[in-house]
């Protein structure tokens, strides 16, 4: 780091993405992305006549976007909020609502952002320890003091917490932000949405990086009372109004028009997930109950890291994680069925190599 660097940040541990190796051609089941392309009305958006109107800036409130969102999840236009990606609107949400004083509380194994985000705006923070199988314990959330974030379904365990669970939660944290992540609702999730209307203390993001095909177009999005978006809108006017490029626009546009094309190929995800987890259960792995598009496996038979290894030397890469707790588990993102066969060959030479 330089000698310019503010000296708040000369310590701040920072996110490690997904590998993305350019050696060789990989089958990739290692950053949750879909197997799938976008709709065909989304390749048909980005057209000439899009990319020659690149000159111009885009509509900075995403009206069209926001009116066809609102649509699909019975709200008001008012209730939606749209940034770069759904890590900008946790990041927006860290700075809005916590602070010095108020305190972030998550998971202590979940998405790695939540404690970046926390440390980069000086925010205090609480990591909850899971239960022993992995699942988050409701309980430790209701009455908290401070922002209260989860993923649900969770990552990288894939475990997801009951719409009960979550409304108890809000009824005991009236007086606290909770922000429900739900990137990876669409694979068997159930979506806290329709509790906004209920509850103004709930904030509920989501992407088009996972279900709708759209990782490398950066567009998320938040649902909440309004002067949550409100206060969201804040932020975002005093960072980056243009946040959204052009074509992502016209490309989301199209996917929420075409929705029934990516629950469509959500459905086959689910299907190859859970042929998946049954042979890797055959095989003696121990995979968590997962309601995401990936799966957090452990062998009894090779460790984590070696397992990892193994895969990409074979041409598959898999998410290794070092933190102890989890050094053994592998997280294993859902590809195609074709993908997951020669996902499943691969484990098995692996295996029968070693004499298993």
């Amino acid at each position: 780091m330089s000698k310019f660097l503010n000296k708040k940040y000369e310590n701040l541990e920072v996110y490690t993405p997904g590998e993305q190796p350019q050696d060789m051609q990989y089958i990739k089941l290692n950053t949750n992305e879909s197997p799938y392309p976008p709709s065909p009305g989304v390749i048909k958006a980005i057209n000439r006549p899009e990319i020659e109107n690149l000159r111009l800036y885009p509509d900075p409130e995403c009206n069209v976007i926001k009116e066809k969102l609102a649509k699909l999840y019975d709200v008001k236009k008012e209730n939606v909020y749209l940034s770069n990606g759904s890590d900008d609107i946790l990041n927006f949400a860290f700075i809005a609502f916590t602070s010095g004083e108020t305190t972030a509380i998550f998971p202590e194994i979940t998405y790695g952002f939540y404690q970046v985000f926390a440390d980069l705006n000086s925010a205090p923070y609480k990591k909850i320890p899971l239960k022993e199988d992995f699942s988050i314990n409701y309980k430790d959330y209701c009455n908290a003091e401070g922002m209260v974030v989860i993923a649900n379904p969770n990552a990288p365990t894939g475990i997801s917490l009951s719409i009960d669970e979550i409304t108890e939660i809000l009824e005991t944290n009236r007086d606290n932000i909770v922000l429900i992540d739900e990137a990876y609702v669409d694979f068997g999730g159930e979506s806290c949405i329709p509790l906004i209307k209920k509850y103004d203390n709930l904030l509920v993001v989501q992407t088009f990086s996972k279900s709708r095909s759209m990782a490398g177009a950066r567009l998320g999005f938040a649902i909440a009372n309004e002067d949550i978006i409100k206060d969201l809108e804040r932020i975002k006017y005093s960072t980056n109004p243009y946040n959204i490029n052009r074509l992502t626009m016209k490309a989301a546009e199209a996917a929420i028009d075409e929705n029934d094309y990516y629950m469509q190929k959500c459905s086959e995800i689910v299907s190859t997930r859970e042929k998946t987890a049954f042979e890797l259960k055959t095989l003696g792995f121990t995979v968590l109950p997962s309601l995401s598009n990936f799966l957090f496996v452990k062998s009894n038979e090779i460790d984590g890291e070696t397992f990892y290894k193994e895969l990409k030397s074979r041409g598959i890469l898999i998410r290794h994680f070092t933190t102890e707790t989890i050094k053994d588990f592998n997280r294993v993102t859902i590809g195609t069925k074709e993908q997951m066969e020669v996902f499943i060959k691969e484990v098995k030479e692996i295996l029968k190599e070693r004499g298993k």
